[in-house]
C-alpha cells in the first residue's frame, strides 16, 4: 500500500470542511460582482477606466486592510474577526442598487473590500493550520477549490445576468456571504487553541519569506484581473466572453485544487515555473485571438484562456505553499496577509492599468505586454523553490506516512 493510499481524506477533518464552506460562500459574494459590476458601470455610461475602477477601489481597500488582520486576530480572536469580515462583505452588496452613480458604486465597493480582506487572509491561515505540514499543499488545494468554484459559476453567471439586464439579482445574491456565519462557531471549535504569537522580529522575517513568491503571484493575478475585467467589455456581443470566463473558471478550479496533491508529492521546483510558462503562452494566445476575426480568433481566445486558467489556479497554490515553507510556523498569518495583498494588488492593477494602457494601444497589444511582464518573473519562479529552508519536495523517501492533521 502506498503512502498516499494510507492517508485519510482531508474532507474528514472538521476544520477543513468548515473552512471550505466559509470560503465558498464568501468568495462567491466577491466573484458574482467581479466582472458584473464593471459591465454594469460601463452600460450605465462609465468609460473603460472608470468601469474598472470599481474593482480597483474594492481591491485597494482590501490590500490596505489585509495588513491589519494579524493584529486584529491577536486582539479579538479569529472567530469574531472572521464573522465581522463576512458581514462587511455581504451586507452592503444590495446597496449597489440605490444609485448607479460611479461615486456611490465606489463607496459601496470600499466597504465590501474590508470584509474581503479578512476572508482572504484568514481562509489561507485556516487551511494551513488545519493539517500537518506534509498535507498542507492538499489542504490549500481544498481552500483553493472553495475559492475557485465561484470563478467557475459566479463570475460568468453574474456577467451573463448583468449583460441580460438583471444586475439587481446579482447585487442581492452577492449578500450570500452572510450564510457563512453559520459555520464560524464550529470552525473555531474545530481549530482548537490558536498558535503562539510570532517572536520579536517575526513579522519582518515573514514579509521577507513571502515577498518572492508573492511577486510571482502578483504578475499572474494581474493577468487574470485584466482578463476577467475587460474581456466582456471587449466582446460584449455573442457568447464568447461568457464561455471564456466559464473555461477560465473550470481550469482555475481544477488546477488550484489538484496541484496541492502534486506539490505534496513532488514539490514545486518543476511545477511553479511550468505553471507560469503556461500563463505566458495563454496571454499571448488571447491577444492573438482578439486581433483575429471569426472562428480562428475565438479558438485562440478560448485556448489562451484555458492555458491562463491553468497558471492562475496552480500558481496560487504553489506560491502560498512556497511562502509558508520559507517562514516559521508562527508566522503564517503575516505570510498569508502578504500573499493575499499581492494577489489582490495584482487583480486591482489588472483592472485599472490594463484598461488605461488598452485605451491607448488596444487590448490585444496590452495583453502582449502583460505576457512580457510574466516572463520577467519566470527566473524567480525557477529559483525560489530551490532555496527553501524547509523543503517542499514532499515526504522524504522511505519516511512513514503522517496522518491528516486534526484540529
Amino acid at each position: 500500500m502506498t503512502t498516499v493510499e494510507q492517508r485519510s481524506s482531508l474532507w474528514r477533518v472538521p476544520a477543513v470542511r468548515a473552512m471550505f464552506a466559509v470560503v465558498l460562500l464568501g468568495i462567491s459574494s466577491y466573484a458574482l460582482l467581479l466582472s458584473a459590476l464593471p459591465a454594469y458601470a460601463a452600460a450605465e455610461g462609465a468609460g473603460l477606466v472608470m468601469a474598472g475602477s470599481a474593482t480597483t477601489v474594492f481591491l485597494v481597500v482590501t490590500v490596505l486592510v489585509q495588513g491589519t488582520v494579524p493584529a486584529l486576530v491577536r486582539r479579538w480572536g479569529l472567530g469574531p474577526v472572521l464573522a465581522g469580515g463576512l458581514v462587511a462583505l455581504g451586507l452592503p452588496s444590495p446597496f449597489y442598487l440605490v444609485s448607479d452613480d460611479v461615486a456611490w458604486l465606489l463607496a459601496v465597493s470600499a466597504v465590501r473590500g474590508t470584509g474581503f480582506a479578512v476572508l482572504t487572509v484568514l481562509g489561507s491561515v485556516i487551511a494551513a493550520q488545519a493539517v500537518t505540514p506534509d498535507r498542507r499543499g492538499e489542504s490549500i488545494g481544498i481552500f483553493g477549490l472553495g475559492a475557485a468554484i465561484p470563478s467557475l459559476v459566479a463570475v460568468p453567471g453574474g456577467t451573463a445576468l448583468t449583460l441580460a439586464g438583471h444586475f439587481e439579482w446579482v447585487a442581492v445574491l452577492a449578500a450570500g456571504s452572510l450564510l457563512a456565519l453559520a459555520f464560524v462557531p464550529g470552525l473555531v471549535r474545530a481549530l482548537g487553541p490558536p498558535p503562539p504569537p510570532p517572536a520579536p522580529g517575526g513579522s519582518r522575517a515573514a514579509v521577507r519569506a513571502a515577498a518572492g513568491p508573492s511577486l510571482v503571484l502578483l504578475a499572474v493575478t494581474l493577468a487574470g484581473g485584466g482578463l476577467v475585467t475587460f474581456l466582456p467589455i471587449e466582446r460584449p456581443d455573442g457568447p464568447l466572453a461568457a464561455v471564456a470566463l466559464l473555461l477560465f473558471g473550470v481550469s482555475t478550479a481544477l488546477c488550484r485544487w489538484r496541484v496541492g496533491v502534486l506539490v505534496d508529492r513532488i514539490g514545486a521546483r518543476v511545477l511553479l515555473p511550468a505553471a507560469l510558462a503556461s500563463g505566458i503562452v495563454g496571454m499571448l494566445l488571447v491577444a492573438l485571438g482578439l486581433a483575429l476575426d471569426g472562428a480562428p480568433g475565438a479558438a485562440a481566445v478560448l485556448g489562451g484562456v484555458l492555458a491562463l486558467g491553468v497558471a492562475y489556479g496552480a500558481v496560487q497554490n504553489l506560491t502560498l505553499v512556497v511562502a509558508l515553507a520559507r517562514a516559521d510556523e508562527d508566522q503564517s498569518t503575516t505570510v498569508s496577509a502578504v500573499w493575499n495583498a499581492s494577489y489582490d494588488s495584482g487583480t486591482a492593477i489588472g483592472a485599472l492599468a490594463v484598461g488605461a494602457v488598452a485605451a491607448g494601444i488596444g487590448l490585444p497589444a496590452t495583453y502582449v505586454l502583460v505576457a512580457v511582464l510574466m516572463a520577467v518573473v519566470l527566473p524567480l519562479a525557477v529559483t525560489l523553490p530551490r532555496a527553501l529552508r524547509r523543503t517542499t519536495e514532499g515526504p522524504a523517501a522511505g519516511a512513514p506516512p503522517q496522518p491528516a492533521g486534526s484540529p
